[in-house]
């Protein structure tokens, strides 16, 4: 768990490291990736959750500005421009607005009642759950997956190790 700032903003920069390099790896001709016919497209998946970041801060006390027409899924490239300034500008609300006490604060959060620390966790799970379907997307869609956590196929190719199965 987050106890101070410090600690949450390490980690949002940690993750948000991770989910830049995906989002700069996307192609335009990727963001028509589908699940199934009916279901979301890989584009539509990552503007979600870059376009939300703001909404979901703003819901629950952290000033950030909007993110403009969340309607229309822009091109990969500005997926990943929205998401760099985005994710500057949380560590800058963070740093400017919380302090290690706002941290424990309890609030209403999807029904719940939840410390901030546990609401800024659930956007990062947030994130970090769609972060995973871009990758399968991605990889359907032919492109290289960057590592996240661990080397990726290409990753493991790159070190001329067969990856494990």
């Amino acid at each position: 768990m987050y106890c101070t700032v410090e600690d949450i903003i390490a980690e949002w920069k940690r993750e948000a490291g991770l989910t830049q390099r995906i989002l700069d790896s996307l192609t335009d001709e990727a963001l028509l990736q589908q699940v199934y016919p009916e279901g979301r497209t890989l584009g539509r998946i990552a503007w979600h959750f870059v376009s939300n970041i703001p909404d979901y801060l703003n819901e629950f006390g952290v000033s950030i500005a909007k993110v403009p027409n969340q309607s229309e899924v822009p091109t990969a490239k500005e997926i990943a421009e929205v998401f760099k300034v985005v994710s500057s500008q949380v560590t800058h609300s963070l740093q400017e607005q919380w302090t290690d006490d706002t941290l424990k604060q309890i609030q209403k959060a999807f029904g719940r009642m939840e410390s901030n620390a546990t609401i800024f966790m659930g956007l990062i799970k947030h994130i970090v759950h769609h972060r995973g379907q871009v990758t399968v997307l991605m990889r359907q869609a032919g492109l290289p997956i960057p590592a996240v956590y661990g080397p990726s196929k290409e990753g493991w190719a790159q070190l001329g190790v067969t990856p494990p199965l």
